[in-house]
């Protein structure tokens, strides 16, 4: 799935910033790789990414079983499938206000409680509405996570090294959706895919990774820059010593402590501030249309419904099972593609390419669905055909773009306030998603329904080319500058 990324203060990921621009603090003559302290702090952090990508993605090949055991409808797989986006929209709006608050470190270690709480209930669950409780939980660990652990990442790594290192996390999101694929591969080729306890042992796997999540933040710092923030300027410079590749210098430490007065500025703006100013409400505008692109071109029905999708294309027993991991990744190799080319291609044109595409391959595949007779030995090898390359197009250009331009678009002022209301709105959608996909698919069918898909994806790349700004190659303050000047004209 296209995930949340930054909360509060957040800075920008793919290029080292500014100072002003929120960046994390430049020291002096920083080497070009990570020292194997950070490297171990990295990833011991985005095992929250993995388990975020394994819990959204398991779900997938785990509802024939779960619907054979609870003997559940269509509509009770909606529920169960969407309590954990339900649950991800509390943990992401409150999880980086509790962060601000009480520091990065407790928060992730709550986050590791609930996963692996989440982790086992699920497994143990007797009933569907005890399960769909426990995925509630894990819903609140994912959301705290989405909006956390980038914030870690960017405050623990040196500036020149901050965009692999946040980008990290984004790819074992995916990474994490791909292993939970598998899995689900290799467990039905050991049990039938509608046994009753099939899904037990599926959900099982993310146990392993959330205890080692939770036993890795035993030595894991503090953020640097939460702790200045605090007042905490000894254990700050201890924590700059143990994790940097070189030497602690005093101009670092300044640069964080300063940094870290912004961040308390931020952190002043207000809801109603967000919502007076005529450009602050016109950002928020275009970063709430972002949240909504990225949920609507249908990529989180592929990741939850896909292998009931495969099953009902003509791929029988564990065959759907097998040819999901393609989907899976696609979207690995999607997010891959994009990290390496971001820094040349435009934001705007990554957009529209790949709503282009998505428009293109949605309608192949709702084409194929409504007019192709099931005989037809193609048309399951089509369905999938466009399936595959819709979610390469779609993690590529259309997921790392919509968190990327609103990790950059808001100021900092209200950008805390305001990435909670971006982050709150995706996991609405997300929710919205899983929840009607299975209903309207009974009920109009998989082709009309991805039709609708389809004519959102038209829709999206009209308001994109006429309503969205161009960001790449500029500082934080000259995205605020040119929110400001139309209204400077009127006055």
């Amino acid at each position: 799935m296209s995930r949340p990324s930054v909360g509060a203060g957040t800075p920008v990921a793919e290029k080292p910033a500014p100072a002003t621009s929120g960046g994390a603090p430049s020291g002096d003559g920083h080497g070009k790789s990570m020292n194997r302290r950070m490297r171990f702090v990295a990833t011991i952090l985005t095992f929250g990414g993995l388990l975020f990508g394994y819990d959204t993605g398991v779900v997938n090949g785990a509802l024939p079983s779960m619907a054979e055991d609870f003997q559940m409808s269509q509509q009770y797989e909606g529920f169960i499938t969407s309590a954990l986006q339900f649950g991800a929209i509390f943990g992401a709006v409150f999880g980086g206000r509790l962060s601000d608050r009480y520091g990065r470190h407790r928060v992730m270690v709550t986050v590791a409680v609930l996963f692996t709480l989440g982790s086992l209930g699920s497994v143990l669950s007797p009933e569907w509405w005890v399960l769909a409780l426990c995925r509630v939980v894990l819903g609140l660990a994912v959301g705290g996570a989405s909006v956390t652990i980038p914030v870690y990442l960017a405050e623990l790594a040196p500036s020149h090294l901050r965009g692999r290192v946040v980008s990290q996390n984004e790819f074992m999101v995916v990474f994490g959706q791909f292993l939970a694929f598998a899995f689900n591969a290799g467990i039905t080729g050991v049990m039938d895919a509608e046994h009753a306890n099939t899904w037990r042992w599926m959900l099982s796997v993310c146990l392993l990774p959330a205890i080692l999540l939770w036993a890795g933040l035993t030595v894991v710092p503090e953020s640097p820059r939460w702790l200045a923030r605090w007042g905490r300027v000894d254990a700050m410079l201890k924590v700059l010593r143990e994790i940097r590749e070189q030497a602690y210098s005093k101009r670092e430490g300044e640069e964080v402590e300063r940094l870290a007065a912004q961040d308390e500025k931020a952190s002043q703006g207000t809801l109603s501030e967000l919502f007076s100013v005529r450009w602050m409400r016109r950002i928020l505008y275009i970063g709430v249309g972002m949240a909504v692109i990225n949920q609507i071109s249908g990529i989180n029905v592929v990741q939850y419904y896909g292998v009931s999708i495969l099953t009902d294309a003509g791929f029988a027993g564990n065959a759907a099972f097998v040819v999901n991991l393609l989907i899976g990744l696609a979207g690995v190799v999607g997010v891959g593609i994009a990290l390496g080319i971001i820094q040349r291609v435009r934001r705007k044109t990554m957009l529209t390419v790949g709503l282009v595409a998505t428009i293109l391959t949605l309608g192949l595949l709702a084409s194929t669905a409504v007019f192709v007779a099931d005989e037809n030995p193609l048309k399951k090898w089509v369905i999938l055909g466009s399936i595959v390359v819709f979610v390469g197009f779609m993690q590529c250009c259309i997921g790392t773009m919509t968190w990327l331009f609103m990790s950059e678009i808001y100021p900092l002022k209200v950008r805390g306030v305001a990435m909670g209301i971006s982050t709150g709105v995706q996991w609405t959608m997300n929710f919205l998603v899983a929840l009607l996909f299975p209903m309207l698919s009974a009920a109009l069918g998989l082709g009309a329904t991805i039709g609708i898909f389809v004519v959102l994806q038209v829709l999206a790349l009209i308001w994109v080319r006429v309503k969205v700004p161009e960001t790449k190659d500029k500082t934080l303050e000259e995205i605020e500058d040119a929110f400001k000047e139309p209204d400077a004209a009127r006055a």
